[in-house]
């Protein structure tokens, strides 16, 4: 029989200001059902300190699973500069070394795009921005995937269009690189940041993926319930989105 994965989608727990019921809400759905792995889009901590990101470790190392982790606006330092302009992934990357980012399974893979930057030439900052070399990154490893016929996911935090198909794109950049990834093979767009969640299908020339996007285990809620997705993917029936919301009994 073909082998189903089943993923859980979380982003923005914001370790520092997160929702801790909601919290343990999701690692007991993790520990009872097993998936086969847990997808962070980002924004991991509130202020990138290195009490928040101990919380976020220690979270991530308990829940006894594979974790992809992606970073976030929020996970660069806030309040040291000198380590934001010289170091900006120093702690991320100490919780990245620690809980690993690679998720390779029988028909699926997720590959990262670098969404942050340290400064940009806008205010806020907090808003995504697609630099070459990161998509170029990106390009590279899908290119080393194109004879694998397995279901490519690519993991960021911002989304890379907006919601609305007529609305101004908050991501710089974001138009080219969804283009760009779509072209090279990309079946699916994994985000956060806006804390509330949407599945959606976008299309770049003469192909059409979805984008999907988790909300937030945090108490920083923008008209949405904490919760995240539960994704599956059949190498049948293709890849299936549930929203699950904290304090509901049934996905949506």
């Amino acid at each position: 029989m073909p082998v189903q994965h089943r993923l859980f989608h979380v982003s923005d727990i914001h370790f520092g200001v997160e929702h801790r019921d909601a919290l343990q809400w999701f690692a007991e759905a993790v520990r009872a059902e097993r998936p086969d792995a847990v997808i962070c889009t980002g924004d991991l901590t509130q202020r990138a300190t290195h009490k928040q990101f101990a919380q976020a470790r220690s979270f991530f190392a308990n829940l006894k699973t594979p974790a992809v982790l992606e970073p976030g606006n929020h996970d660069m330092p806030y309040y040291n500069l000198w380590e934001r302009f010289t170091q900006p992934y120093k702690r991320y990357g100490a919780l990245v070394d620690a809980v690993g980012v690679s998720l390779e399974l029988e028909h699926l893979v997720t590959i990262p795009l670098k969404t942050t930057v340290r400064a940009q030439p806008r205010f806020p900052w907090s808003d995504g921005y697609v630099r070459e070399e990161a998509l170029a990154e990106t390009l590279a490893r899908l290119r080393g995937l194109a004879q694998d016929p397995r279901f490519k996911i690519v993991t960021a935090h911002h989304p890379l269009l907006p919601a609305e198909e007529a609305s101004k794109n908050p991501t710089i950049g974001g138009d080219h690189a969804f283009a760009a990834l779509v072209d090279a093979g990309t079946d699916a767009i994994m985000t956060g940041h806006v804390h509330v969640p949407f599945d959606l299908q976008r299309a770049s020339g003469n192909r059409s993926i979805r984008m999907i996007g988790a909300g937030t285990l945090s108490t920083r809620l923008r008209g949405a319930e904490p919760g995240y997705n539960l994704i599956s993917f059949d190498p049948g029936a293709g890849l299936a989105v549930k929203q699950r919301v904290f304090g509901s009994n049934s996905d949506r």
